[in-house]
Protein backbone atom coordinates (compact mmCIF):
# COMPACT_ATOMS: atom_id res chain seq x y z
CA UNK A 1 0.00 0.00 0.00
CA UNK A 2 2.76 2.51 1.32
CA UNK A 3 4.50 1.69 -1.95
CA UNK A 4 1.93 2.51 -4.17
CA UNK A 5 0.61 5.55 -2.71
CA UNK A 6 4.47 6.48 -2.89
CA UNK A 7 4.39 6.01 -6.89
CA UNK A 8 1.38 8.17 -7.09
CA UNK A 9 2.85 11.08 -5.38
CA UNK A 10 5.98 10.44 -7.40
CA UNK A 11 3.89 10.57 -10.81
CA UNK A 12 1.87 13.84 -9.67
CA UNK A 13 5.04 15.80 -8.88
CA UNK A 14 7.24 14.89 -12.13
CA UNK A 15 3.76 15.93 -13.89
CA UNK A 16 3.51 18.97 -11.79
CA UNK A 17 6.83 19.94 -12.82
CA UNK A 18 6.70 19.09 -16.16
CA UNK A 19 3.75 21.41 -16.45
CA UNK A 20 5.30 24.69 -14.78
CA UNK A 21 8.05 23.95 -17.38
CA UNK A 22 5.90 25.41 -19.97
CA UNK A 23 4.02 28.97 -19.84
CA UNK A 24 0.33 28.67 -20.27
CA UNK A 25 0.25 30.54 -23.42
CA UNK A 26 3.14 28.63 -25.33
CA UNK A 27 2.57 28.97 -28.93
CA UNK A 28 -0.52 30.93 -28.00
CA UNK A 29 -2.21 27.48 -27.57
CA UNK A 30 -4.25 26.85 -24.66
CA UNK A 31 -3.33 24.95 -21.39
CA UNK A 32 -5.75 23.41 -19.44
CA UNK A 33 -6.11 20.72 -16.59
CA UNK A 34 -8.59 18.22 -15.27
CA UNK A 35 -8.77 14.95 -14.03
CA UNK A 36 -9.79 11.75 -16.27
CA UNK A 37 -12.89 11.10 -14.67
CA UNK A 38 -16.12 10.72 -16.66
CA UNK A 39 -17.30 13.93 -14.73
CA UNK A 40 -14.62 15.95 -15.35
CA UNK A 41 -14.44 15.03 -18.93
CA UNK A 42 -15.01 18.23 -20.65
CA UNK A 43 -11.79 19.85 -21.07
CA UNK A 44 -11.01 17.00 -23.24
CA UNK A 45 -13.45 18.40 -26.01
CA UNK A 46 -12.58 22.62 -26.10
CA UNK A 47 -10.12 21.49 -29.33
CA UNK A 48 -13.54 21.49 -30.93
CA UNK A 49 -14.55 24.85 -30.44
CA UNK A 50 -11.68 26.85 -30.19
CA UNK A 51 -9.54 28.39 -32.31
CA UNK A 52 -5.73 27.41 -32.01
CA UNK A 53 -4.58 24.29 -30.25
CA UNK A 54 -5.62 23.19 -26.68
CA UNK A 55 -3.29 20.85 -24.58
CA UNK A 56 -5.34 19.17 -21.38
CA UNK A 57 -3.32 18.14 -18.75
CA UNK A 58 -4.37 15.21 -16.37
CA UNK A 59 -3.89 15.06 -12.43
CA UNK A 60 -5.42 12.92 -9.67
CA UNK A 61 -6.12 16.07 -7.42
CA UNK A 62 -7.44 19.37 -7.30
CA UNK A 63 -4.60 20.72 -5.53
CA UNK A 64 -2.07 20.08 -7.81
CA UNK A 65 -4.27 21.87 -10.57
CA UNK A 66 -4.51 24.63 -8.59
CA UNK A 67 -0.54 25.15 -8.11
CA UNK A 68 0.21 25.04 -11.97
CA UNK A 69 -2.36 27.49 -12.62
CA UNK A 70 -1.27 29.86 -9.79
CA UNK A 71 2.37 29.40 -11.10
CA UNK A 72 1.34 30.57 -14.72
CA UNK A 73 1.40 27.01 -16.57
CA UNK A 74 -2.35 26.64 -17.03
CA UNK A 75 -4.85 28.93 -17.79
CA UNK A 76 -8.09 27.09 -16.60
CA UNK A 77 -8.23 24.45 -14.36
CA UNK A 78 -10.36 21.71 -12.57
CA UNK A 79 -11.02 22.16 -8.74
CA UNK A 80 -13.66 21.16 -6.52
CA UNK A 81 -15.60 23.94 -5.01
CA UNK A 82 -14.66 22.58 -1.45
CA UNK A 83 -10.70 23.54 -2.38
CA UNK A 84 -12.09 26.35 -4.66
CA UNK A 85 -13.62 28.29 -1.11
CA UNK A 86 -10.18 26.77 1.03
CA UNK A 87 -7.73 28.57 -1.43
CA UNK A 88 -9.49 31.92 -1.66
CA UNK A 89 -9.76 31.82 2.17
CA UNK A 90 -6.56 31.92 1.62
CA UNK A 91 -6.18 34.52 0.00
CA UNK A 92 -5.28 33.29 -3.18
CA UNK A 93 -5.76 34.76 -6.66
CA UNK A 94 -8.50 32.29 -7.73
CA UNK A 95 -11.86 32.56 -9.76
CA UNK A 96 -14.14 30.22 -10.88
CA UNK A 97 -15.61 30.97 -14.17
CA UNK A 98 -17.93 28.14 -14.64
CA UNK A 99 -19.06 24.84 -13.66
CA UNK A 100 -17.69 21.77 -14.34
CA UNK A 101 -20.03 18.92 -12.37
CA UNK A 102 -22.71 18.40 -10.44
CA UNK A 103 -23.55 14.92 -7.76
CA UNK A 104 -21.16 12.54 -8.61
CA UNK A 105 -21.21 11.14 -4.59
CA UNK A 106 -22.97 8.79 -2.77
CA UNK A 107 -22.76 7.28 0.64
CA UNK A 108 -21.96 3.08 0.65
CA UNK A 109 -22.25 0.51 3.34
CA UNK A 110 -21.84 -3.37 2.88
CA UNK A 111 -24.61 -5.23 0.98
CA UNK A 112 -27.12 -7.14 2.82
CA UNK A 113 -25.49 -5.78 6.45
CA UNK A 114 -26.80 -4.45 9.26
CA UNK A 115 -27.41 -0.60 8.27
CA UNK A 116 -30.37 0.26 7.01
CA UNK A 117 -30.92 3.84 7.54
CA UNK A 118 -28.04 6.06 8.15
CA UNK A 119 -29.14 6.39 11.76
CA UNK A 120 -28.10 3.10 11.63
CA UNK A 121 -24.46 4.06 11.58
CA UNK A 122 -23.97 4.98 14.82
CA UNK A 123 -20.80 3.04 16.34
CA UNK A 124 -19.64 2.39 12.90
CA UNK A 125 -16.41 2.88 10.96
CA UNK A 126 -16.76 5.34 7.87
CA UNK A 127 -13.96 5.84 5.46
CA UNK A 128 -13.66 9.17 3.59
CA UNK A 129 -11.31 11.24 2.35
CA UNK A 130 -10.57 14.66 4.62
CA UNK A 131 -10.91 18.00 3.14
CA UNK A 132 -12.96 17.29 0.20
CA UNK A 133 -16.47 18.02 -1.09
CA UNK A 134 -17.26 13.94 0.24
CA UNK A 135 -16.34 15.32 3.88
CA UNK A 136 -18.56 18.05 4.38
CA UNK A 137 -21.34 15.95 2.58
CA UNK A 138 -20.88 13.04 4.89
CA UNK A 139 -20.70 15.33 8.06
CA UNK A 140 -23.78 16.80 6.83
CA UNK A 141 -25.92 13.59 6.36
CA UNK A 142 -24.90 12.31 9.95
CA UNK A 143 -25.70 15.76 11.22
CA UNK A 144 -29.25 15.50 9.62
CA UNK A 145 -29.56 11.62 11.15
CA UNK A 146 -29.36 12.82 14.27
CA UNK A 147 -25.60 11.42 15.07
CA UNK A 148 -22.25 13.33 15.89
CA UNK A 149 -19.57 12.93 12.85
CA UNK A 150 -17.11 13.44 16.00
CA UNK A 151 -18.53 11.10 18.92
CA UNK A 152 -21.27 8.75 17.14
CA UNK A 153 -19.02 7.28 14.80
CA UNK A 154 -15.54 6.42 13.78
CA UNK A 155 -14.77 8.19 10.70
CA UNK A 156 -11.14 6.51 9.01
CA UNK A 157 -8.88 8.16 6.39
CA UNK A 158 -9.03 5.72 3.28
CA UNK A 159 -7.96 6.84 0.16
CA UNK A 160 -10.39 6.72 -2.76
CA UNK A 161 -9.04 3.78 -4.73
CA UNK A 162 -9.33 1.79 -1.42
CA UNK A 163 -12.66 2.71 0.05
CA UNK A 164 -13.86 -0.60 -1.91
CA UNK A 165 -11.57 -3.03 -0.80
CA UNK A 166 -11.76 -1.92 3.22
CA UNK A 167 -15.54 -1.75 2.89
CA UNK A 168 -15.87 -5.00 0.70
CA UNK A 169 -12.90 -6.69 3.82
CA UNK A 170 -14.99 -5.40 6.93
CA UNK A 171 -12.15 -3.12 7.49
CA UNK A 172 -14.81 -0.19 7.35
CA UNK A 173 -18.95 0.01 7.97
CA UNK A 174 -19.36 2.54 4.84
CA UNK A 175 -17.79 5.20 2.69
CA UNK A 176 -18.73 8.55 1.16
CA UNK A 177 -16.90 9.15 -2.26
CA UNK A 178 -17.57 10.00 -5.68
CA UNK A 179 -18.41 8.02 -8.86
CA UNK A 180 -17.56 5.34 -10.20
CA UNK A 181 -16.85 3.55 -6.69
CA UNK A 182 -19.95 3.83 -5.62
CA UNK A 183 -20.87 2.05 -8.41
CA UNK A 184 -18.24 -0.05 -8.69
CA UNK A 185 -19.38 -1.22 -5.25
CA UNK A 186 -22.32 -2.41 -6.04
CA UNK A 187 -21.57 -3.73 -9.62
CA UNK A 188 -19.28 -6.11 -7.88
CA UNK A 189 -21.73 -7.16 -5.27
CA UNK A 190 -20.12 -5.50 -2.17
CA UNK A 191 -21.90 -2.66 -1.63
CA UNK A 192 -25.07 -0.93 -1.50
CA UNK A 193 -25.79 2.60 -2.21
CA UNK A 194 -27.46 3.80 1.10
CA UNK A 195 -27.93 7.85 0.32
CA UNK A 196 -27.12 9.89 -2.38
CA UNK A 197 -26.17 13.48 -0.06
CA UNK A 198 -27.96 16.19 -1.67
CA UNK A 199 -29.73 18.27 0.09
CA UNK A 200 -32.18 21.21 -1.74
CA UNK A 201 -32.02 23.77 1.30
CA UNK A 202 -28.22 23.86 1.55
CA UNK A 203 -25.19 23.34 -0.04
CA UNK A 204 -27.65 20.87 -3.31
CA UNK A 205 -25.60 18.89 -5.73
CA UNK A 206 -23.05 21.60 -6.20
CA UNK A 207 -19.45 19.45 -6.54
CA UNK A 208 -16.41 21.26 -9.23
CA UNK A 209 -16.38 23.89 -11.08
CA UNK A 210 -13.23 25.23 -13.64
CA UNK A 211 -10.69 27.99 -12.27
CA UNK A 212 -8.72 30.34 -13.45
CA UNK A 213 -6.66 33.62 -11.69
CA UNK A 214 -7.67 37.61 -11.34
CA UNK A 215 -4.28 38.07 -13.22
CA UNK A 216 -5.61 36.02 -16.24
CA UNK A 217 -8.85 37.62 -16.05
CA UNK A 218 -7.22 41.17 -15.77
CA UNK A 219 -4.92 40.76 -18.66
CA UNK A 220 -6.27 38.03 -21.33
CA UNK A 221 -10.07 38.21 -20.69
CA UNK A 222 -10.88 37.46 -24.47
CA UNK A 223 -9.24 33.95 -24.10
CA UNK A 224 -10.94 33.26 -20.29
CA UNK A 225 -13.89 34.17 -22.37
CA UNK A 226 -12.76 31.54 -25.49
CA UNK A 227 -12.34 28.94 -22.83
CA UNK A 228 -15.91 29.42 -21.16
CA UNK A 229 -17.76 29.83 -24.45
CA UNK A 230 -15.45 26.23 -25.63
CA UNK A 231 -16.45 24.56 -21.74
CA UNK A 232 -20.10 25.57 -22.05
CA UNK A 233 -20.73 23.92 -26.73
CA UNK A 234 -18.57 21.00 -25.07
CA UNK A 235 -20.75 20.41 -21.60
CA UNK A 236 -24.02 20.80 -24.13
CA UNK A 237 -23.06 18.50 -26.81
CA UNK A 238 -21.55 16.12 -23.87
CA UNK A 239 -25.31 16.24 -22.58
CA UNK A 240 -27.25 15.73 -25.79
CA UNK A 241 -24.33 12.95 -27.36
CA UNK A 242 -23.90 10.33 -23.95
CA UNK A 243 -22.54 7.74 -26.17
CA UNK A 244 -19.61 10.20 -27.38
CA UNK A 245 -19.07 11.31 -23.42
CA UNK A 246 -18.96 7.66 -22.33
CA UNK A 247 -17.31 6.16 -25.04
CA UNK A 248 -14.25 8.56 -24.09
CA UNK A 249 -14.68 8.36 -20.70
CA UNK A 250 -13.79 4.43 -21.55
CA UNK A 251 -10.30 5.38 -22.32
CA UNK A 252 -9.70 6.31 -18.88
CA UNK A 253 -10.03 3.17 -17.76
CA UNK A 254 -13.40 2.54 -16.28
CA UNK A 255 -15.84 -0.32 -18.37
CA UNK A 256 -18.45 0.96 -20.04
CA UNK A 257 -21.46 -1.05 -17.89
CA UNK A 258 -19.82 0.86 -14.87
CA UNK A 259 -20.02 4.28 -17.27
CA UNK A 260 -23.64 3.44 -18.00
CA UNK A 261 -24.95 3.35 -14.48
CA UNK A 262 -22.63 5.58 -12.68
CA UNK A 263 -23.68 8.32 -15.40
CA UNK A 264 -27.42 8.10 -13.32
CA UNK A 265 -25.36 9.94 -10.89
CA UNK A 266 -23.16 12.51 -12.56
CA UNK A 267 -24.52 15.97 -14.28
CA UNK A 268 -22.19 17.76 -16.08
CA UNK A 269 -22.44 21.04 -15.51
CA UNK A 270 -21.10 24.76 -17.21
CA UNK A 271 -24.09 27.38 -14.88
CA UNK A 272 -23.49 29.54 -12.50
CA UNK A 273 -25.39 32.23 -11.22
CA UNK A 274 -26.54 33.56 -8.22
CA UNK A 275 -27.99 30.43 -6.93
CA UNK A 276 -25.22 28.80 -7.30
CA UNK A 277 -23.18 30.98 -5.28
CA UNK A 278 -25.52 30.91 -2.76
CA UNK A 279 -25.17 27.09 -2.56
CA UNK A 280 -21.42 27.73 -2.49
CA UNK A 281 -22.00 30.04 0.53
CA UNK A 282 -23.56 27.64 2.56
CA UNK A 283 -20.94 25.08 1.65
CA UNK A 284 -18.38 27.36 2.98
CA UNK A 285 -20.50 28.26 6.36
CA UNK A 286 -19.96 24.02 6.69
CA UNK A 287 -16.58 24.35 5.94
CA UNK A 288 -16.15 26.79 8.89
CA UNK A 289 -18.40 25.35 11.20
CA UNK A 290 -15.96 22.09 10.70
CA UNK A 291 -13.04 24.13 11.10
CA UNK A 292 -11.69 23.12 7.31
CA UNK A 293 -11.32 26.54 6.85
CA UNK A 294 -10.92 29.49 9.78
CA UNK A 295 -12.69 32.50 7.75
CA UNK A 296 -15.10 32.85 4.86
CA UNK A 297 -13.64 33.43 1.54
CA UNK A 298 -14.95 37.29 -0.17
CA UNK A 299 -17.30 35.38 -2.55
CA UNK A 300 -17.37 38.36 -5.26
CA UNK A 301 -14.21 38.09 -6.19
CA UNK A 302 -14.15 33.91 -5.69
CA UNK A 303 -16.68 33.94 -8.31
CA UNK A 304 -17.21 35.96 -11.91
CA UNK A 305 -20.32 35.18 -13.26
CA UNK A 306 -20.15 37.53 -16.26
CA UNK A 307 -18.50 35.15 -18.82
CA UNK A 308 -21.05 32.31 -18.49
CA UNK A 309 -23.64 35.41 -18.46
CA UNK A 310 -22.19 36.73 -21.64
CA UNK A 311 -21.82 32.99 -23.71
CA UNK A 312 -25.47 32.27 -22.72
CA UNK A 313 -26.38 35.76 -24.80
CA UNK A 314 -24.43 34.63 -27.23
CA UNK A 315 -25.74 31.50 -27.35
CA UNK A 316 -29.39 32.18 -26.31
CA UNK A 317 -29.45 29.55 -23.49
Amino acid sequence: MAVRDFLRSLAAVILVLAVFCVPAHASEGFRVGTWKTAQTIAPFFYQDHLEGDVEVLSFTNPADQKTALLAGSLEMCGTTLAHAIHSASQGQPVVLVTALCNKCSALVVAKDGPVKSIADLKGKKIGYVPGTMHEILLREALTRSGLSPDTDVELMRVDFFDMGTALSRGSIDAFLSGEPFPTLAVREGYGHILAYPYYEDSVGAINAGMLTTQENIEKNPERVLDLVRAHVKATLFLQQNPDAWLEKAVSFGTEREILDLSAENIELAWLIDESFVERAKALGARMEALKVIDRQPDYDKLFDLSFVKKVREELGL
